[in-house]
């Protein structure tokens, strides 16, 4: 937030503010065209809200194109309070139909006399309308000519488009499912990463000649390993090497026939699209809408019809024929021609998944005799267990032999240290908490009993996953290596804490799972008002000093208010909530409720318990208050599928830079790696997957309350205020950045594009 002074400022350094584009005299539809998928209604939300907030007018459009073409009711304007209710609806609520008219140039001139009736040159599809587009010139000529709208017409009108990817789930699991997909193994394919399957078939990648015989030996030695269960993943599209379907059916015939193992199918079909929207959903749906209409604002002529996305974390405008160019490639081409515009993330995940799922026999393995030790620190986070089984078996996999600590520096230094095998971690990745203990001892006190472990062990180098006590750790054994020469071994740190406060990541293992649960609750919460007439509920998360869970928690549930540390706050904006509860129209009866979110430590004065009694004071006779503090809940329950794949793949991307330091640093028959990039944290910054010197780091944290210096999510802060009606700033700078799909490329590969 900025005052006219400070805005005044950043104007002149060249930051730019939405509030310098107007939607006044404007007017835009929002439809939604193909399948049903979970966070539609948030993107739907989104538009409308940010569309109305710049003073245009929005209009439903009803059935997708062919309630376009149909015209009538079902193009209707829509308020601001008529989207309030369906953030956390799955599905569309508009409605989505395949419209065989609109195909043609007859029904795409009734859908843009229908538009144009009603003012409408800003269309968002949740979908694409390339061709539309185009054509929007000689529709509206060829109906001037034809004198159905000639006072309307004026020349030179042009019609802005703007498509959405819709998001969709990416979890599942079972035996033997069949997922959905068609041409597009994506689902299939995490779900794969996220359940530990032990077999995937996706259309991109057939498998080679003999398959069905490497499938069964697999099978056969995991029940030799004591697993009573095999999970084999069949996307809908899945090929063999001669083009032919491999179907559930075929697979499962084949394991009952070689091996006669009890196999069940479940064809999971369109449950895969119902439920409620997950945060991640919510949170990516609500920036995709937002970015939409701020690209409406700001096109020209020139400006080619676009596909709104997000890369790593940060939005990004697509040009639409390019995606739909490579969509056509891939379905004709192979991996090479990935439909999806970031192949390198595609290839990652299968690169991963293929590093994890298949042991190769001890005689295939390289064998290095390097010893790398894996340890949990700080408070216990879901996606830990399958970060430290991608640890194990990388490691093993890179010729390693791999020790697990339990109870972290602590446990170290008391010797608690075992071996750790393959099959040790088999179903380890959808387990929650840390089946390896963890303490937030840090080891300063410990320094001489954990050397002497590392001695005695010969230990080679050191993987900690954790939280900020993992980042001050390895910052106390680095600068411990002046007087123990056992920490001149590599050691990376990879990021796994509820609160996403560690520096130099922008995500952290297990604050996804936390959403989640915030998420899922909030909503309870709310269903519970639907019968009351006015109510305010104080919502209490996680996080410490770090509002990261309040403010992404408010944004995915549709809060009102989320008060946080980072941003200073007084009874004002307090009082702000009390006036809106005392504004509401009295002709509502039942279902109205505001939802204002506080980070644990956001304030030593402003407590829960003393917002909870001041809006209980204020509020007697209009309405009533209610306080939930969601306490550790926060950190338990099963990691949700992006905690489970990013920790996957982060952690055996550490492993990686492990193999590599312990090749540079390996001499005369020893291991001595004293520099500061020996001893790195490896995070998510913007779009790739970065090493950096946790000595480096040191300038980027406040130390004093456990956060980073600078957070990114702060600049989604104003997003949150904006679909709550607050009149705010909100910097744009970022936004506008068309990008092309050929652009991403080698580079991401080598820098750990995810």
């Amino acid at each position: 937030l900025c005052d006219q002074d400070n805005h005044t400022t950043l104007l002149h350094r060249g930051i730019k503010f939405f509030e310098n584009l107007s939607g006044a005299g404007k007017a835009i539809g929002v439809l939604t065209s193909g399948g049903d998928a979970q966070g539609m209604n948030a993107a739907v939300r989104a538009v409308v809200r940010m569309g109305i907030y710049v003073e245009a007018k929005v209009y439903f459009i009803y059935e997708g194109y062919q309630g376009m073409v149909d015209g009538g009711d079902n193009i209707v304007e829509v308020s601001w309070e008529s989207v309030s209710s369906i953030l956390q609806v799955g599905g569309t609520v508009i409605g989505s139909a395949r419209c065989k008219e609109f195909r043609t140039r007859e029904g795409r001139l009734k859908a843009a006399f229908n538009l144009i009736q009603r003012g409408i040159t800003n269309l968002c599809v949740i979908g694409g309308a390339n061709l539309f587009r185009e054509e929007w010139s000689g529709l509206l000529e060829e109906l001037a000519q034809s004198g159905k709208f000639a006072s309307l017409f004026k020349k030179g009108t042009i019609l802005n488009t703007q498509g959405l990817i819709p998001p969709f789930p990416h979890q599942t699991n079972g035996t033997d499912p069949k997922v959905m997909g068609r041409h597009c193994g994506y689902l299939a394919l995490v779900s794969a990463l996220a359940c530990g399957a032990d077999w995937v078939f996706i259309p991109e990648y057939p498998p080679e000649e003999g398959w069905e015989d490497q499938m069964c030996v697999k099978l056969s030695e995991n029940r030799a390993r004591k697993k009573r269960l095999n999970i084999i993943i069949v996307a809908e599209g899945a090929i063999d090497s001669h083009n032919k379907p491999i179907t559930s059916e075929k697979v499962k015939d084949l394991v009952v026939q070689q091996l006669g193992f009890d196999t069940r199918v479940t064809i999971l079909g369109h449950v895969q699209r119902g439920g409620t929207p997950s945060a991640f959903d919510r949170i990516l749906a609500s920036r995709m809408g937002v970015e939409a209409v701020l690209a409406l604002l700001e096109a020209t002529p020139d400006t080619p019809a676009c596909v709104v996305s997000l890369s790593g974390n940060q939005a990004v405008r697509l040009p639409l024929m390019e995606c739909v160019q490579m969509v056509s490639s891939g379905r004709r081409a192979s991996l090479h021609l990935f439909i999806n515009y970031n192949k390198v993330s595609f290839e990652n995940n299968l690169n991963t998944y293929k590093l994890l799922s298949h042991r190769k026999p001890d005689t295939e393995l390289p064998k290095t005799n390097f010893n790398v030790a894996v340890l949990n620190v700080g408070a216990p986070a879901a996606g830990m267990n399958a970060a430290v089984r991608s640890a194990v078996r990388v490691g093993i996999t890179e010729g390693h032999n791999m020790f697990a600590v339990i109870d972290g520096f602590e446990g170290f230094a008391n010797g608690q240290i075992k071996e750790i095998s393959w099959g040790d971690v088999g179903g380890w990745t959808g387990q929650g908490g840390s089946l390896l203990g963890t303490k937030r001892t840090l080891p300063a006190k410990y320094l001489e009993k954990i050397a002497d472990q590392m001695r005695t062990n010969n230990i080679n180098a050191l993987m900690v996953i954790g939280g900020f006590e993992a980042y001050l750790g390895l910052l106390e054994l680095s600068a411990a290596r002046e007087k123990y020469d056992e920490f001149c071994v590599p050691m990376v740190m990879v990021p796994a804490t509820v609160s996403n406060n560690v520096p130099g990541s922008d995500f952290s293992i297990g604050a996804d799972t936390a959403l989640n649960t915030i998420t899922d609750t909030c909503d309870r919460i709310k269903q519970s008002a639907s019968g009351t007439k006015r109510r305010v509920f104080i919502i209490e998360t996680m996080g410490g000093y770090c509002g990261y869970l309040a403010n992404m928690g408010g944004l995915a549930a549709g809060a009102d208010a989320a008060y946080i540390f980072e941003e200073k706050f007084d009874i004002r904006e307090l009082q702000v909530v009390v006036n809106v509860v005392f504004n509401w129209p009295d002709s509502i009866v039942v279902g109205l409720f505001l939802s204002c979110y506080r980070n644990e430590n956001s304030n030593e004065n402003y407590t829960t318990d003393f917002i909870y009694q001041l809006y209980s004071e204020e509020g007697k006779g209009v309405f009533d208050c209610r306080k939930n503090v969601l306490g550790h809940m926060q950190q338990g329950g099963a990691p949700s599928p992006f905690d489970r794949n990013f920790g996957t793949k982060v952690s055996a991307k550490a492993v990686q830079w492990i193999s590599k330091k312990l090749r540079e640093t390996y001499r005369r028959g020893k291991v001595f790696a004293n520099t500061e990039d020996s001893v790195c944290l490896l995070g998510m910054r913007r779009r790739n997957l970065i090493f950096q010197p946790v000595v480096e780091l040191k300038d980027q944290a406040d130390f004093v309350h456990r956060i980073p210096k600078e957070q990114w999510w702060l600049k989604l802060r104003p997003l949150m205020k904006i679909l709550a009606k607050y009149k705010t700033s909100y910097d744009v700078s970022d936004s506008g950045q068309l990008e092309h799909v050929a652009r991403h490329s080698p580079k991401e590969a080598e820098t750990g594009a995810i």
